[in-house]
């Protein structure tokens, strides 16, 4: 017996199915015979999903920002195929400018979509989970949490705050059954730049060296990543169907390239500035 034979049929909740890594990971989850809860703000966009998996995929319209409606897509959900097993947050945009760049809405709305609405969907899915005694949550991070860019303080944020969460919630639901993976892409050919992109609706010169930089670096990178999403949806249901899952997986040569020198880099200087740090503790114990 293969291991999608062994395995019973799941029940995956996706947050940002229209397009990029949700549509990649819901049609593999799909083809490997589970099933989906397929969510998008515009359900439209979902039609040949549905058409082509008929019994295994539902589509619900879903805005995260939304909590009442976030409440009734969970339950809506159980009742469909009478469980949930995997939730993944994916929904998301970016932001790119430098802060000072960045209006005040423009900073609510990428948290409230980013973090906030993830955090609904954590919150509404988790008494099913625990009820189950099993379940989990994937969050789709981002390389900037590695180390951040100019011109991604805000963006950068959302996904820090989330990994966060992540972490203190993997310690709070380990016993009771249910798992959580943080996700760290790298850069992945989908429409993240192109239609997922906001921008600063400011502009300051003086930033045109630092953000200004790296917002026509991305451009320039549009439909030319590296990253495969079905790739990556493949190594994230590897991730979900182990026994001892990570809390962390980092996808693409160009993130685990850049973990290892974030580590290295803080390593290097944690010891240069050991001989100040270390003698912050009292001399003696009481």
């Amino acid at each position: 017996m293969d291991d999608d034979q062994a395995l019973p049929a799941r029940v995956w909740l996706i947050t940002g199915c229209s397009s990029g890594f949700g549509a990649a990971l819901a049609a593999h989850v799909l083809a490997r015979g589970q099933r989906v809860i397929a969510t998008a703000r515009n359900i439209t966009t979902l039609d040949e999903l549905v058409a082509r998996h008929p019994e295994n995929c539902r589509a619900l319209a879903l805005d995260v920002t939304d909590s009442a409606q976030v409440k009734d897509v969970i339950a809506q959900a159980v009742k469909e195929f009478g469980q949930l097993d995997v939730i993944v947050n994916n929904a998301g945009y970016g932001l790119i400018g430098a802060f000072e760049e960045l209006g005040s809405e423009q900073i609510a709305r990428n948290f409230n979509t980013n973090f906030f609405g993830s955090l609904e969907v954590i919150r509404a899915a988790l008494p099913t989970l625990r009820a189950q005694g099993s379940g989990h949550i994937v969050n789709i991070s981002a390389a900037a949490v590695i180390s951040n860019y100019a011109g991604f303080s805000i963006y950068g944020a959302t996904k820090w705050a989330l990994e966060g969460v992540s972490e203190s919630l993997a310690a709070e639901l380990k016993p009771l059954g249910i798992k959580v993976t943080i996700v760290q892409p790298g850069p992945f050919r989908t429409d993240f730049i192109a239609r997922s992109l906001d921008r600063a609706e400011n502009h300051v010169a003086d930033y045109d060296r630092t953000s200004g930089k790296f917002l026509r670096f991305l451009e320039t990178m549009a439909g030319r990543q590296p990253g495969d999403p079905a790739r990556a949806a493949e190594a994230i249901i590897a991730a979900v169907e182990s026994n001892t899952p990570p809390l962390r997986l980092v996808l693409g040569k160009y993130a685990n390239d850049k973990m290892r020198k974030k580590l290295a880099d803080a390593e290097r200087e944690r010891a240069a500035w050991e001989h100040v740090s270390l003698p912050t503790d009292f001399t003696s114990t009481l």
